[in-house]
């Protein structure tokens, strides 16, 4: 990986982590149009970690949420949100890692999800919870539980599965968004810190100098336009809501399996 690929990757995960269209797809997508045929550990763990520098923009951009330490029950909310995320991983990690290397299912996963999207809009319109206090221990729990299916089929996407979760839990589209965000900041912190132990455990040699000044480079450049696709989601998500995500994400899925049978993608 070099720093040119190194920023492609950065920018489509800054772009794609907020959205309901599955960053892990979309990084599996670009990594070999760019010329990274073959994933290697650094690679996998740049992937990962890069997702949290994302996901540090919500800790920036909602400080005085996450800062406010006379709310612990905020706190409590997302540890409960995600315990099922983490038994998850910890049981199926072998049937995990491989599908996060079968593009062909993850492209596959990118349709049914975005034909999903299309109707949901329609399922739970009729929202009775636009307030953080009405998310309780309860659901709190239980859109811990609807993020474990993105775990569990890469390409999903995790935003898009907390969402729709919170969104059947009646809460509106803008408060399960950022539920959902929150809850992204525990979970990708584990995921990286675990994805950089392996790595460093197994793989010592390539957390060299250069590398690491790739990695570092790519978390800067994640931030910063994840910061950008935060406020933009959160206003397009109030206006239209899913529908012409899951177009979207019908269309990319459909567009990758040609590739993989002409070739393009291994």
């Amino acid at each position: 990986m070099d720093f040119f690929q190194a920023f492609i990757i950065a920018v489509v995960e800054g772009l794609t982590e907020f959205l309901p269209i599955s960053s892990t797809a979309h990084m599996k997508f670009a990594g070999p149009l760019i010329g990274i045929k073959v994933p290697t550990p650094f690679t996998n763990m740049f992937e990962v970690v890069i997702q949290l520098a994302a996901i540090v923009a919500v800790v920036v951009l909602y400080h005085k949420k996450f800062f406010n330490f006379k709310r612990p029950e905020f706190y409590l909310k997302l540890i409960l949100g995600v315990i099922p995320s983490i038994i998850v991983a910890l049981l199926f990690k072998n049937k995990i890692d491989s599908a996060l290397d079968n593009v062909t299912f993850i492209a596959y996963v990118m349709i049914g999800g975005g034909i999903i999207l299309l109707f949901i809009d329609k399922l739970f319109n009729h929202p009775m919870f636009s307030d953080e206090q009405s998310i309780n221990y309860r659901r709190a729990f239980v859109i811990g539980c609807g993020q474990t299916l993105a775990v569990l089929f890469p390409g999903l996407s995790r935003s898009a599965a907390t969402i729709v979760t919170g969104m059947a839990q009646k809460l509106t589209r803008h408060e399960a968004a950022e539920f959902s965000f929150f809850l992204a900041v525990p979970t990708m912190f584990l995921a990286s810190v675990k994805s950089f132990y392996d790595t460093y455990t197994q793989h010592p040699e390539v957390l060299n100098t250069s590398n690491l000044g790739l990695l570092l480079f790519g978390s800067i450049v994640s931030f910063v336009v994840a910061l950008i696709a935060i406020k933009f989601f959160i206003g397009f998500l109030k206006k239209h809501g899913f529908f012409v995500w899951g177009i979207y994400r019908i269309i990319v899925g459909v567009i990758i399996l040609i590739l993989i049978g002409r070739g393009v993608i291994a």
